[in-house]
Order: structure tokens, then sequence, then C-alpha cells
């Protein structure tokens, strides 16, 4: 594991080095380019050094995890790391809302009558009316 652990980042390496030798080589002395290839090849190898390490960071996790909701004293270790939450029945509520009411069931069987809304008419007498409005307009 480790021989390829190191496989892998000398070939990033060399990537690096290739790379940026012949990107360098392009405007600089080939004693240059190679010293900055060099330089190159050390950045890529701690790169992918780094990325291993990261990426086998989380896969270690991932594995933990795993393993605390598979085993059966990991519902111990897990109690409350999840909302276990339920909302109330309602079944009852809706069934009541469907339902129509005694009263409603009288006025839909009954006979029809119109909507008769409250008249918006004063009762006043006319004459008082017409004293109101011309004491207004005189003011």
């Amino acid at each position: 594991m480790m021989t390829r652990t190191i496989l892998i980042n000398l070939t990033c390496g060399l990537a690096g080095f290739i790379f940026t030798y012949l990107f360098s080589l392009r405007n600089n002395l080939p004693m240059t380019s190679l010293f900055r290839g060099l330089a190159g090849f050390i950045l890529w190898f701690l790169l992918a050094y780094a990325l291993q390490w990261v990426l086998g960071l989380i896969t270690k996790q991932t594995a933990n995890s795993d393993k605390l909701f598979s085993s059966s004293g990991g519902v111990q270790k897990t109690l409350g790391a999840q909302v276990d939450i339920l909302t109330p029945d309602e079944n009852e509520e809706l069934k009541d809302l469907l339902k129509p009411k005694p009263e409603q069931e009288k006025q839909e069987n009954g006979e029809f009558k119109p909507l008769q809304p409250p008249k918006l008419v004063s009762m006043k007498d006319p004459e008082e009316l017409a004293k109101a409005v011309r004491h207004l307009k005189n003011e």
C-alpha cells in the first residue's frame, strides 16, 4: 500500500516536472528550466501527497459512520444524532371537515331561501335629512 502511494506521488511529480520543464523551456535557458522543473516536481509530489491524505480522511470518516449505523451497539452511539419527529394524526380533523354539519343538511334539504341582506336605507324622516343637508350647505 505504501509503495503504491509513493509510486502515485512520484508519477504526479514526474508529470509536474515534464509540464513545468516544457513550458519553462520556451522562454528560459535549459538550466533554468531544469531547476524550475525540479521545483515543479517537488510541488506536484507534495500536492499529490496532500490530496491522498485528504481523500484518505474522507473515506475513513465515511467508513466509520457506516460502522456506527450497522453495528448493534450503534444505537447507543447514534442516540441524539437523528431527529425522529412525527406530525400528529390529522385524519379525524379532516373527516370532521368533510362531514356535513346537521345545520348545513337542514338548509340544503329545505326550501330555497334567497339571500336577504339587511337594507342600508335610513329609517329617518326625509324632511329631517333635507334640513340637515341644507344646514351643511349654508355653513
